[in-house]
Order: structure tokens, then C-alpha cells, then sequence
């Protein structure tokens, strides 16, 4: 089914919901702040392949970038964004849109749900978080990997890529009604994205080595873009201005950057250590990129710009998710507790990492009792639940952000990226809800 959607829907979230507000500084660190990574001699090392790295001088040990960037205090330029892309509100600030109470209204009376895609039952479960029940569960496509918010809102794609089959598709589901339509075949949906101007969903295709730039509504191709040298391919985000993108590279433990604008890649950087980058999420200012190692065991700061690696946080065993606080001041670290692609449960390591933006310092550790996986997920709408599927143990992660006390659910088999559902923000650009 071609899933169509009515331009006034895509208007709508044009609007922005407001000024952007301050941000407090978070409380003083408890253990060291960035460290340089292991064996960071050569932090960035060009790739032979059809485009040339991004050419800058090696990074210095302890960079100024990597003190934290700032996120109150003076104002910064307005930032000029790519043509279709709806305003930056406060440059200090990308996500202060994406505070609590800033739902859209087109999608203020969708119902509360977290909807848990499960890789080995081909289903997705649905947890009314109010009640902490399953309250719902259909079967979807070969391999479910993530659900995704749409750009405008109104539709949340569970990506079945089939794994390394060529029956791939991606499933609908309304997110007014929460019920899901006819699979729509798509080459290869690992996970998905959206350009920040609304005019691409970009698939990628990570057995493929290729991102597929498709109609955000319809999904008929509109160009490829080949990355010969990321292989793995599969998470990304987005420059503050929307003018590229940085996707991570599983297997090859590399970062690729393209141009989102001319489709195009810009070059490769080669991290210093680890080799299995994950998430990937833009600091709120947008200096700074944080990759998730699962080998590393913690993250990795690049400077987007420059396209060069500035610094390391060591977190946990097998770092993994990374998601912001709904009031931009911190970044929530999914340490799954394995480096194994398909890690044994009850992993005693498996925890979650805090860590302040404006510090780049650990406020908090959250360890999984009885030991846990945690791997993909969201913060609720009003910023008080980070909701994390338990990748090797067959939960769902309900976990406090106060305090860290948790809660577990039990759901599918392997659940992945789910979603929380409805969030604040004005549009999505895809993953398991990365909005602005």
C-alpha cells in the first residue's frame, strides 16, 4: 500500500511551538571528564574508495571542544539552514523543541503508547505506559529492527530488513489509530531517516553499503548514494543547519559523512580505537557529534564540522543507545553489557551511563538489576521515563530518570529500536525518534 498523507499535516509542523528556553547547568561531575582515546596517533586515517576523506590536521590530545559545549548563557547566530527546513529556535539549544508540553498539535491526541519492534518474532508489542501493560501486538514483516516517526508525524515505520534476504519492507502504522497497514517492499530497511527538509527518507540499506534516498511518503526511490567503504552502515544524525549527515559504520569501525544536500558522500574518518560504532547523537549547540563504541566501551566526540575525533568518554561495556534529556542538559548512554553482535543475557555489566552535556562529565550510572541489555529506545514525553528494549533478554527497560530505579516488561523475542509515542517536537528525522 502507498501510504499518502495530506500536505496540511506536512505544514503544520512548520510551526514552531514557541521561543526556546534556558538550560541549567547540571550538577558537578563525579568521575573524570574527557579522556583521549586509546592509541590516538592517527585519529583520522583517509580510506582508499571513491571519495577522498575530509582533509584536517590530526587532533590535538585534549581539545577545547571537548570541555563540553555550551548550551546557556551568551546567544549565539542564527543558523542558516538548508532551503525547506524549518528554523533552529535556539542555536544554544537544538532540542528545545523537544522539551516537555511541546507536543505538535496534530498529534496531541494520539494515544500514549512504546511500541517494541521484536528482530526474532517478527511482531511488535505496544505498552500503554500509563499502565506499564502490553496492550497490543501484530505481526509485521521478516526481521524488525526499528520503529521510526515519520517527518510530519503521522505515520511510525517499523524498518524489516529482512536480514541479508532480498524480501525487505517497511510497515505502517497510524500513529492516530496505532494500528498497522500493508507492508510496503523496500530493499534492505535496517533503519531510516528523514532529510531535515522533509523531502528524502533515506533508507539504509546496511547489507547493501548504500543509503537509498526514497519519497518520504510514497517510498519510491529517488537515488542512491553508495558507501563503499562503511560497511555496516546503519545510524546517523544530522548537522544543525541540516547541510549533512554523519552515519556510523558498524563493521569497519569507521564514521562516513554526506552531503545531504547534493547527495553525495564528503569522506570517511577512521575512529582511534574500539572499531564498532553504534547511535550517534549531535550535542545541543551542534559542535559536537557522540558516537556510541560497542568495542570501545564508551563514547566518542568528533567535531562535525572539521570531521575530525576530539575526544573520548569510557562508559560502559558494549555502549550502545544515546538519547537526550527532554530538557537538553543530558545524554543517556545504553551500555548493553557484551561486545557480542548476540550477547548472552543478564549481563551484569548491562547498564545505562548519564552524562552532562555542558561538562562532558558522568553524573550517574544505572546498573540493570539482575543484570540486563539494554540497547534502543526513547525518553517519554514529559521527560520523566527512558524507555529501553533489553536486546537479549526479552524485556522492556522502564527506567526512572530521577533516580534510575527501573522496572522490567516482558515482550518478543529480541526486541530492538522502539519508540515512544507521541513526542515532543516539531518534525522527525527519523531513527527511534530523533526529533527537533
Amino acid at each position: 500500500m502507498v501510504v499518502k498523507r495530506h500536505l496540511a499535516a506536512a505544514t503544520a509542523v512548520l510551526v514552531a511551538l514557541g521561543a526556546g528556553y534556558g538550560v541549567a547547568t547540571a550538577q558537578e561531575a563525579a568521575q573524570s571528564p574527557v579522556q583521549t582515546p586509546p592509541s590516538a596517533t592517527n585519529p583520522q586515517q583517509p580510506v582508499p574508495g571513491t571519495a577522498p576523506s575530509v582533509q584536517t590536521p590530526p587532533a590535538p590530545a585534549v581539545s577545547s571542544a571537548a570541555e563540553g559545549p555550551v548550551i546557556s548563557g551568551a546567544t549565539a547566530p542564527a543558523v542558516e539552514t538548508i532551503p525547506g527546513m524549518p528554523p533552529v529556535i535556539n542555536p544554544n539549544n537544538l532540542y528545545s523543541e523537544t522539551g516537555a508540553g511541546h507536543i505538535a498539535p496534530q498529534i496531541a491526541q494520539d494515544p500514549a503508547r512504546v511500541y517494541v519492534p521484536n528482530l526474532r518474532s517478527n511482531d511488535v508489542y505496544v505498552i500503554d505506559p500509563a499502565t506499564s501493560k502490553v496492550v497490543d501486538r501484530f505481526p509485521v514483516g521478516q526481521s524488525p529492527q526499528h520503529v521510526v516517526p515519520s517527518w510530519d508525524l503521522r505515520t511510525l515505520w517499523v524498518t524489516n530488513n529482512a536480514e541479508g534476504k532480498t524480501s525487505g519492507s517497511l510497515t505502517p502504522i497510524d500513529a492516530h489509530t496505532g494500528k498497522p497497514g500493508p507492508n510496503v517492499p523496500v530493499d534492505d530497511p535496517y533503519n531510516m531517516y528523514f532529510t531535515p527538509d522533509g523531502k528524502s527518507a533515506i533508507v539504509v540499506a546496511e547489507a547493501r553499503k548504500r543509503l537509498d534516498f526514497r519519497d518520504p511518503h510514497t517510498m519510491e526511490l529517488q537515488q542512491s548514494v553508495e558507501t563503499p567503504d562503511c560497511k555496516g552502515v546503519n545510524h546517523a544524525d544530522f548537522s544543525i543547519d541540516g547541510r549533512y549527515a554523519i552515519f556510523t559504520c558498524e563493521f569497519g569501525g569507521h564514521l562516513v559523512k554526506v552531503d545531504t544536500v547534493n547527495k553525495k558522500v564528503l569522506g570517511y574518518l577512521k575512529l582511534s580505537s574500539g572499531g564498532m560504532p553504534q547511535d550517534i547523537l549531535i550535542s545541543p549547540n551542534g559542535k559536537t557529534f557522540y558516537i556510541a563504541d560497542m568495542m570501545a566501551d564508551g563514547v566518542f566526540l568528533v567535531d562535525g564540522d572539521s570531521f575530525r575525533e576530539i575526544g573520548f568518554i569510557p562508559t560502559g561495556i558494549g555502549t550502545h543507545g544515546l538519547y537526550p534529556s527532554r530538557d537538553g542538559t543530558k545524554m543517556y548512554v545504553a551500555n548493553r553489557g557484551s561486545h557480542k553482535i548476540h550477547g548472552k543475557p543478564h549481563s551484569k555489566a548491562g547498564g545505562v551511563t548519564v552524562i552532562d552535556f555542558a561538562t562532558n562529565k558522568i553524573v550517574a550510572n544505572w546498573p540493570i538489576p539482575g543484570g540486563g541489555s539494554p540497547d534502543m529506545g526513547n525518553v517519554s514525553a514529559d521527560g520523566k521515563t527512558l524507555w529501553l528494549s533489553g536486546r537479549f533478554d526479552d524485556v522492556v527497560y522502564q527506567i526512572n530518570t530521577e533516580d534510575g530505579s527501573m522496572q522490567k516488561i516482558r515482550v518478543g523475542a529480541e526486541p530492538h529500536g522502539l519508540t515512544v509515542w507521541p513526542q515532543p517536537g516539531r518534525y522527525s528525522i527519523g531513527h527511534t525518534g530523533i526529533l527537533r
